[in-house]
């Protein structure tokens, strides 16, 4: 399988420490990207702009599920047990 468009899920859940071109401290867990659009596409795919963590980060079942619901409990789950929040 791959990425959900769409989806979004990996934009919202997750802590991201570095900076992202319209949030230069990261974001917070929990807070929308700056770079996601109205669709949940990322506007820097692609773009070498986009964070490295953004760049790695790749579907994998065990953390996106089977839809965005459900990859967002997976994600908001994974990060209030990892303490980065």
């Amino acid at each position: 399988m791959s990425c959900r468009v769409g989806c979004g899920a990996c934009c919202i859940a997750p802590t991201i420490s570095s900076a992202i071109p319209g949030m230069p401290e990261g974001k917070a867990a929990g807070v929308r990207c700056v770079q996601l659009d109205e669709d949940n596409r990322c506007r820097l795919f692609g773009d070498a702009r986009r964070p490295s963590v953004c760049h790695r980060f790749d579907y994998d079942r065990s953390v996106c599920g089977d839809s965005r619901d459900e990859a967002l409990i997976i994600l908001e789950d994974l990060e209030r047990h990892t303490g980065t929040s």
